[in-house]
């Protein structure tokens, strides 16, 4: 048996590492055609396709926003003197 947090550190290291995508393809183009058919003015008739490499790119670009949040807010959770990220430091990094 390992000791506490070492498995969590294991597969940070690994997402670290990595440069794959993290999220699904197919369940983030369910979201962004989700939030558009809201943001539509008209959406029951309204239809609105997303390329490929449109998706792909709004898809990076998200990512990399969520990972930049989460980085600035286990600073501030260091900062704090905690281990634990809390609400608090997810609301400060905005």
């Amino acid at each position: 048996r390992t000791k506490a947090g070492v498995a969590a550190l294991r597969e940070i290291r690994k997402y670290q590492k990595s440069t794959e995508l993290l999220i699904r393809r197919l369940l983030f183009s369910r979201i962004c055609r989700e939030i558009t058919m809201d943001l539509a003015t008209n959406a029951s008739n309204s239809v609105c396709r997303f390329q490929a490499e449109a998706l792909l790119c709004l898809q990076e670009a998200t990512e990399a926003f969520l990972i930049q949040e989460f980085e600035v807010s286990n600073i501030l959770a260091i900062h704090a003197k905690r281990v634990t990220l809390q609400q608090k430091d997810m609301k400060l990094c905005r």
